[in-house]
């Protein structure tokens, strides 16, 4: 995954001479705010190039469009994410401590990547299939990734299996925006032991789920 530092100064940008990968990770910055500021449809990719401090032909050497720059911000953070869950679920066979992992992965992205949550949950680009495309595989993924982890166990066929794990999914992505949308009035560790304590005492009474 590309790794996306947020672009210096201008100034201090200016004649710099960049790998190509470190240059995608300053456009792919610039665009981040810019689209985050302003949406897709306002932003422009001169805007982009201003934040980024290139000339626009370099930022077209690197994206020929504004859509594939945005797809390929959104493939950034979706990928982010889904490494995040996978990640916190691979660390533990404790069932009870990979759903509080599942609700934590979003709260930690919330509260790290809050731009780039928006990005990717809030995006204003749904109706273009390739945008659509990279969001519906980010939920797919992370919906895996929780049925395979937390409701392995659970005594249950996959489309039951899948449900839960829809509901789990849900609940994070949904509190997790709540929580940033309104300020993060309750603590981060606070509000993911709440939100986990919700979620297990209802995985908890499944079959097999703990022993």
């Amino acid at each position: 995954m590309t790794e996306i530092a947020r672009p210096p100064a201008v100034s201090a940008q200016r004649g710099i001479r960049l790998s190509r990968d470190a240059r995608r990770a300053q456009l792919l910055g610039a665009a981040r705010d810019v689209f985050a500021a302003q949406g897709y449809h306002a932003a422009a990719m001169d805007d982009i190039a201003d934040r980024a401090g290139v000339s626009k032909p370099v930022l077209y050497q690197h994206f020929p469009s504004k859509l594939e720059l945005y797809r390929a911000l959104l493939t950034t953070y979706a990928d982010e994410l889904i490494g995040r869950l996978r990640s916190v679920l691979g660390s533990t066979n404790d069932n009870e401590q990979r759903t509080r992992g599942a609700v934590s992965a979003y709260f930690e992205f919330v509260a790290t990547e809050g731009q780039s949550f928006r990005l990717v949950f809030e995006s204003d680009l749904r109706s273009e299939p390739e945008a659509a495309a990279v969001l519906d595989r980010a939920l797919r993924e992370c919906i895996d990734a929780v049925a395979e982890a937390v409701t392995a166990d659970a005594g249950l066929d996959r489309d039951r299996a899948r449900l839960l794990a829809v509901g789990l999914v849900g609940l994070s992505q949904v509190t997790a925006q709540y929580w940033l949308d309104t300020g993060q009035a309750v603590p981060k560790e606070e509000a993911v032991e709440l939100m986990s304590r919700l979620a297990w005492r209802g995985l908890a009474h499944f079959p097999m789920v703990h022993d």
